[in-house]
């Protein structure tokens, strides 16, 4: 332990993967955002609590278990000459998932309501925001730790770049879902987002990689323009 404290290489190696950890985390934070913005506040906060503290354990448990998730990226069968391992496979169901949901939440959105006034939450819909963070963290975790294994040696530094990174999720988190609730218009960007990722996640199960920079770019790029919206949206009202 003492060695890895004073070793710069160990350093650099736990500030470069806690920033990769955290980029790889905006995805769990956009999808936290606006699944617990269909619920009520007080149970919207415990959702996040509860989906970024799984988000955490899930990253640690399967750290704890490297060889078998190392085992994971093993072949199992082949489609159309493309081997794929138990990984692609949770990888694809998990995009599936993504894009199945957020194309859902979509039609939500842009269907006219008659009666929006009297749209209230069903009683189980705490339990089934848990049970789809569940879903997605798992898929997220799984990702984001195999990306660990790949840049670091050491399990000390993987436990703690994963945890730092948690922390300031969970700090961001908050902002963001309010934020969500607050502009309905970053609501469908956000959605969006989630049918991009999900596509991602899709075509990295099918040995098709899209370069994340790509991705977090368009994300940037188009969440500048949305806030640049909301002010001039706000400017003008002032006005």
């Amino acid at each position: 332990m003492m060695q890895l404290i004073t070793s710069p290489e160990a350093w650099a190696a736990l500030l470069t993967l806690t920033a990769l950890e955290i980029v790889l985390g905006i995805d769990n934070v956009i999808f936290l955002s606006v699944l617990v913005s269909r619920i009520p506040q007080p149970q919207a906060n415990r959702a996040r609590q509860i989906g970024l503290l799984l988000a955490l354990v899930f990253r640690i448990i399967l750290l704890s278990v490297l060889v078998w998730l190392i085992g994971l990226t093993q072949p199992v069968f082949t489609i159309a000459s493309v081997a794929l391992s138990w990984r692609d496979i949770i990888l694809i169901g998990g995009g599936l998932f993504l894009i199945a949901k957020a194309t859902h939440e979509i039609h939500a959105e842009v269907e006219a309501r008659d009666a929006e006034e009297n749209d209230k939450p069903s009683p189980n819909a705490f339990f089934w925001v848990i049970v789809q963070i569940i879903i997605i963290d798992l898929v997220f975790s799984l990702d984001s730790i195999i990306t660990a294994i790949g840049m670091a040696q050491d399990l000390e530094i993987m436990i703690a770049a994963v945890v730092i990174a948690c922390i300031i999720m969970y700090v961001s988190s908050g902002p963001v879902a309010r934020f969500v609730a607050e502009h309905p218009t970053t609501k469908m960007l956000a959605l969006a987002f989630l049918v991009l990722i999900g596509v991602a996640l899709v075509a990295d199960g099918f040995k098709f990689h899209i370069p994340r920079g790509y991705i977090y770019f368009a994300i940037a790029f188009s969440a500048a323009v949305e806030m640049f919206n909301v002010l001039a949206k706000r400017n003008r009202k002032n006005a």
